[in-house]
């Protein structure tokens, strides 16, 4: 019988296939890097907000445990611990079902493109891939679990969703980058002014490892872009979030800000960024420049890449390139509480039956995927493909709470006016004190 093809060895990936392997059915993992959670290894130096015991599956910690391996004991690994602790291992567990150099560049039904009805259902996949050697090769499959993540596509510190002008010349030039920088990356611009471009746990990170710097090298600057005309939520939930490590990185981020380490420029949408003498400028569509920079850091989230899935009958939201029934537990134009649902495979499902996107990729273009929410929708999907629909129907995780109320508010109000109530708290209301 044809494997189950899983795209992507990272985290979700590697369970979704100690899952299969537990129900007895064959996967095939390829991925696009040269080893395992070949994604996970560029922010390695970045430790999680989870404990080990939240990373850790119970299929995957089963087949681990039948070659001697010993789990970590608690603590919050770094994204480089992680592999070493664990997602190596199971890789090397799963042996040569996992394929590395195999980039998957389209997936399909046998004999049949997007418009072809007639016997659909019943042809298997043909996955298409290409080989680091240079070579290509068509797969069948009789079910696909997409689990490739979002980390090769980030968003761009543009504005409007596109690469602000001068964006992609900056990234040549080596004065713009994605991601996070490591600390020794960071301490390499003291004495320079750094711009930080985002609002989430990304961005806040940047800042937690920027402002040592600024207290340890005179003339060091840190300016931190908003898009949004207000702070809102952008550090978290404190004490409330149910992750503590999560709730105090934001925390610390405050305290730079608050402490005058970092400066925090709110309402600003990047049009352009130019490149003059070795700096970059960037500016904004009301005209504001931020003066130059020796670094630009971009941590505006991350994206799917659908580019392969073309011909794959896909059931997506609008907004955010999501399952649409994930979307409306994730969506945070909409979302207005702390904690979500866990997802299953009747959430994950699209009209193309047997192909199923779980991970990071599952959310879209939404931010706060766990591992824990991975390990719960492969379990689920897993199950479903082995026919076992009880199981896949139940749910076995709730979500930590994140200790933030309201949803993404309004665009540009003043905190103190910001947005309806939420259900964490009633909204605001106006009141007249006599005294």
């Amino acid at each position: 019988m044809n494997p189950v093809v899983v795209i992507g060895a990272g985290p979700q990936g590697l369970v979704a296939a100690a899952h299969l392997v537990e129900r007895g059915i064959e996967p095939l993992v390829l991925e696009a890097g040269p080893g395992a959670a070949s994604g996970v290894a560029e922010w390695g130096h970045v430790r999680l907000f989870s404990d080990w015991a939240e990373l850790v599956d119970a299929a995957s910690a089963r087949l681990l445990e039948s070659t001697g391996w010993v789990q970590p004991e608690s603590g919050f690994p770094t994204g480089a611990e992680w592999i070493d602790g664990y997602l190596a291992p199971l890789a090397e567990a799963l042996g040569n079902r996992v394929r590395y150099g195999s980039r998957v560049v389209g997936v399909s039904r046998k004999g049949r493109d997007r418009t072809v009805d007639a016997g659909r259902d019943e042809q298997p996949f043909v996955v298409h891939v290409q080989f680091a050697d240079g070579g290509e090769g068509r797969i069948d499959a009789r079910a696909v679990i997409d689990a490739s993540g979002t980390w090769q596509t980030p968003n761009p510190a543009g504005a409007d969703g596109l690469p602000a002008l001068g964006e992609l010349a900056a990234v040549e030039a080596g004065a713009l980058s994605y991601g996070i920088p490591t600390s020794e990356s960071a301490a390499a611009f003291g004495g320079e002014h750094v711009v930080v471009v985002g609002n989430g746990h990304s961005a806040a990170t940047a800042i937690t490892l920027l402002a040592p710097v600024v207290r340890e090298a005179p003339g060091t600057r840190v300016s931190w872009v908003l898009r949004r005309g207000l702070v809102g939520n952008t550090f978290g939930g404190g004490t409330a979030d149910e992750l503590p490590e999560r709730g105090a990185l934001g925390q610390r981020a405050k305290q730079a800000v608050d402490d005058g380490l970092v400066d925090l420029v709110t309402g600003f949408r990047t049009e352009q960024i130019l490149h003059e003498d070795g700096r970059v400028v960037l500016v904004a569509e009301d005209g504001r420049r931020l003066d130059p920079a020796a670094r630009v850091f971009v941590a505006t989230g991350l994206r799917p890449d659908l580019s392969f899935l073309s011909e794959i009958r896909l059931d997506l939201d609008v907004r955010l390139e999501a399952p649409v029934r994930v979307a409306e537990e994730v969506d945070p134009n909409l979302h207005s509480c702390g904690s979500i649902r866990a997802t299953g495979a009747a959430d994950l499902a699209h009209p193309e039956q047997g192909f199923y996107i779980v991970g990071a990729k599952s959310y879209g273009r939404a931010p706060n995927f766990l591992a824990l929410t991975g390990f719960e929708q492969v379990r689920s999907v897993v199950a479903e493909i082995a026919g076992d629909h009880e199981a896949a129907a139940r749910v076995d995780l709730v979500l930590p709470d994140t200790g933030v109320c309201g949803g993404a508010g309004d665009f540009d109000a003043p905190d103190a006016v910001s947005g309806a109530g939420s259900c964490c708290a009633p909204k605001p209301v106006s009141l007249t004190l006599t005294v």
